[in-house]
């Protein structure tokens, strides 16, 4: 086993995933400025479940795009 090599995955998997949840901290906040209601208490206190829906895929959208581009 070649532990060099398994560092530098380490790394990339360090780097790859505070990249995908950095794009997706974006995504909410971008979505709670640009949504002319409140997601947070949509979702907590009204118990909406098509926002909460529409969240989820939302970020599942993004999960693939960022799976891709990882891939390459």
């Amino acid at each position: 086993m070649d532990w060099n090599h398994v560092g530098q995955q380490l790394a990339a998997v360090a780097v790859f995933g505070t990249v995908g949840v950095l794009l997706f901290l974006g995504a909410f906040w971008c979505a709670t400025k640009v949504i002319p209601f409140s997601l947070r208490k949509e979702i907590e206190e009204d118990h909406n479940s098509a926002v909460a829906i529409l969240v989820g895929s939302v970020m599942i959208g993004l999960a693939i795009i960022v799976a891709s581009a990882i891939r390459g």
